[in-house]
């Protein structure tokens, strides 16, 4: 695999080791005002070269990013394609073709008030941009909202995960390969490269993460009044009815789970399904499960189809969440071995969770599947808004009265009705969370309007307002009169 040494300062810089120093992150910085400026004028041309730039070397390199994914924590090349390249790719041919008319104005119709001018809105860029990116996907949370950022003209840095450190460099090679460091950046580290970046005044940060270190990019961005996309998690339900076709509903949901080992912002986290046909649900996942990763925990400790959770840190944080719902008195259906050392959890199905263990609240993202039983559909949806609003929410009915409502009642980022995950790769729905699980949308038009500024303007043809300039006489009162009861 061909990669570049991450930049490591020496200990008489002052900066941790991996760490990029606070005064390279200002030059970088300082460099991409004047050209952010001169993209303003930017043509369409000249912005779909530069997408075309990072679709092709994002090809060049895929054999590249699947080892890189897999040193890092055992990803399967077939997934790095699936749930890595491909949405990437897709963004980028997606943005080549519509650019032009995404960046057309948009003229609009004069109101009652307003007779006599011609307006629009016009997209601008918005500037400087900030793109910070979680693990889970680094390529395609990376890439994604930067083809989003390129089309809409904007300068970029981008910050991606450190915990996929393989990743990480190889980004950074290719970022640094195809564009000038005053265009867009890489900047690599943890914690006190995050808390430099987001002491400055980007003109928009993109943020992919939990809901709590998204509390903090929003309160540093606020300090700037610097607008802000948050791509979120949280704790996203699926409802499984009666009519539901159990069979398709488990494979399928085993797939929107156990893809990355359940480390998936919109994975299912939790599901209700109906009394009557939970037994026949579970075993229909145990089938699935064990055919596609093995009969046993050593063989799926050795499938190649399964990720391993990143580190241990992690391992141990899920694991934990196991152990306590067991010690409540939770029961496990299917799984339940651990090697922390080996970052490994057993895909695992749980039941019996009493309301006070801490899988109750605590978003998973990892390989447990806890599966309650309801009897009344209204209790599971009050269950459900109990909870901060999720970035997914899934259905699983082929009862329409059911779909309703559960659609009308609940609120949820997205939505899918028979299917899961697959919200994500719809390049013509806006991809967002609501309040706890994100802020704005991404994706096609709805990723180059959130780098947009969308300006309104207004010009004169003939000019009907100066019939209401001082001095205010008798005929223009009543006008006033006439104009308020007509509208």
């Amino acid at each position: 695999m061909s990669t570049v040494v991450s930049y490591l300062p020496s200990a008489a810089s002052g900066t941790a080791p991996g760490e990029t120093p606070e005064a390279e992150i200002q030059r970088i910085f300082e460099r991409q005002r004047e050209t952010a400026i001169r993209l303003r004028t930017s043509t369409a041309q000249e912005r779909i070269a530069k997408i075309r730039k990072l679709h092709d070397a994002v090809m060049a390199h895929r054999e590249a990013f699947h080892e890189a994914a897999y040193l890092d924590f055992k990803k399967p090349p077939a997934e790095v394609d699936l749930a890595e390249i491909l949405p990437v790719i897709s963004e980028a041919k997606h943005a080549m073709r519509a650019l032009k008319k995404w960046m057309k104005p948009h003229t609009v119709w004069p109101t009652s008030l307003t007779v006599g001018l011609k307006s629009w809105v016009q997209f601008e860029p918005k500037g400087r941009c900030l793109i910070m990116s979680p693990w889970n996907y680094n390529v395609n949370l990376s890439f994604g909202p930067l083809v989003s950022c390129i089309a809409a003209g904007n300068t970029a840095i981008v910050k991606p995960s450190e915990m996929t450190p393989h990743l990480t460099t190889l980004m950074a090679k290719v970022i640094r390969e195809i564009f000038p460091e005053d265009e867009v950046a890489i900047v690599e580290g943890a914690v006190a490269t995050s808390t430099a970046l987001l002491a400055l005044p980007f003109d928009h940060v993109f943020f992919t993460g939990s809901p709590a270190v998204g509390k903090i990019v929003m309160a540093a961005a606020a300090k700037h009044l610097t607008s802000v996309t948050l791509e979120l998690g949280g704790k996203s339900p699926t409802i499984i009815d009666a009519s539901a076709d159990l069979k398709l509903a488990a494979r399928t949901i085993m797939w929107g789970k156990y893809t990355n080992n359940g480390q998936t912002c919109i994975a299912p986290d939790y599901i209700y399904v109906h009394a009557t046909v939970k037994d026949a649900f579970v075993a229909e996942c145990i089938n699935v499960l064990k055919e596609c990763y093995g009969e046993t925990a050593e063989q799926q400790m050795n499938s190649p189809y399964l990720a391993r959770v990143v580190n241990q840190r992690h391992t141990t944080r899920i694991n934990t969440l196991l152990t306590d719902a067991r010690e409540r008195g939770a029961r496990v259906l299917f799984g339940g071995q651990a090697s922390e050392k080996d970052c490994f959890i057993q895909p695992t199905l749980i039941d019996n969770i009493p309301e006070d263990a801490k899988i109750k609240t605590e978003e998973i993202f990892g390989p447990l599947l806890p599966i309650i039983a309801y009897t009344d559909l209204d209790r599971a949806i009050e269950a459900i808004n109990a909870d901060p609003k999720p970035l997914a929410l899934y259905i699983w009915s082929r009862t329409e009265s059911n779909i309703e409502k559960t659609l009308k009642r609940t609120s949820a980022g997205g939505t899918c009705i028979n299917h899961c995950v697959v919200q994500y790769a719809h390049g013509n729905l806006p991809f967002g969370g609501v309040n706890n699980s994100g802020i704005g949308s991404a994706h096609g038009i709805y990723g180059f309007r959130a780098f947009s500024h969308e300006r309104a303007v207004v010009r004169t043809r003939f000019m009907m307002a100066r019939v209401l300039f001082p001095p205010y006489t008798d005929f223009k009162k009543k006008l006033m009169n006439i104009m308020l009861k007509t509208q």
